[in-house]
């Protein structure tokens, strides 16, 4: 196995379990992912996941250019057919949070799977970069479209078209993460943050995460509207029941997702 999940306490903890090769995605890696990505959007046991990298040097340098071949089917088969095309966040549209902990380097397919989370936190030590110009090629799993999204379209035009990799204080400065912790504390950061999403009520945190997204290609009066359509689903829910019901005996609530 390339890659590891562990689930514990609502929340599942995926890493990407190839050190050596500084944690690349091969096609068996992608394939597995593939399966975890299934996994936590469909176990109602999970609430949120975390994903990272085994060692200190790599979160994800993206594909392994030494074990991806050349594609041997036309790209339309790719796009309409059954045959399989590289692409390392494939599966990762899911309903639930998804917080990158990212530790060492984070370059190419390897950070637009960080940028198709909804939370990056890194370590002093992280680097990151889309450097695909630089050999040929252009960021093809959301690079270009996430990243200015993220970070803002002259900030994500400097790092796209030159393929610089930056570190973690500039990544914090531009917005790239949201914290920047030791190395010995970024799992713990990453937990620490999970452990309260998944303390939440699960239909309302999907329904937030539902709609930030949406949002951001929406007019502001077509988001309030979904907004508002929202906030009535879920005011019907047992769990908002349960919320009111916990804040007024003063104890913890217990969310069931329903």
């Amino acid at each position: 196995m390339t890659t590891a999940l562990d689930i514990a306490d609502g929340i599942a903890t995926v890493t990407l379990n190839r050190p050596e090769a500084l944690n690349a995605i091969d096609p068996e890696t992608q394939s597995e992912l593939a399966a975890i990505w299934a996994r936590i959007d469909s176990d109602p046991a999970i609430r949120v996941g975390i994903v990272t990298g085994a060692g200190n040097k790599a979160f994800s340098t993206g594909a392994d250019l030494k074990k991806t071949r050349q594609a041997d089917a036309p790209f339309a088969a790719s796009i309409f057919g059954d045959e399989p095309d590289f692409n390392p966040v494939d599966g990762m549209d899911i309903a639930k949070p998804m917080i990158a902990a990212i530790n060492g380097y984070a370059l190419g397919g390897g950070l637009e799977m960080a940028l198709a989370c909804d939370i990056r936190i890194a370590s002093e030590n992280a680097r990151f970069g889309l450097p695909e110009v630089t050999v040929g090629t252009i960021p093809g799993a959301g690079g270009t479209q996430r990243f200015a999204r993220i970070v803002g379209q002259s900030n994500a035009m400097r790092m796209l078209l030159t393929g610089d990799i930056i570190e973690a204080d500039e990544a914090l400065r531009i917005g790239l993460v949201s914290a920047v912790v030791a190395p010995g504390q970024l799992i713990g950061a990453a937990r620490d943050i999970a452990t309260r999403i998944a303390a939440n009520a699960p239909l309302a945190v999907r329904a937030v995460k539902r709609l930030a997204l949406a949002g951001a290609d929406m007019s502001l009066d077509a988001g309030l509207m979904a907004e508002r359509q929202a906030w009535g689903l879920i005011r019907d829910t047992e769990d908002r029941a349960e919320g009111r019901a916990a804040f007024a005996e003063k104890r913890s609530p217990e969310f069931k997702g329903r």
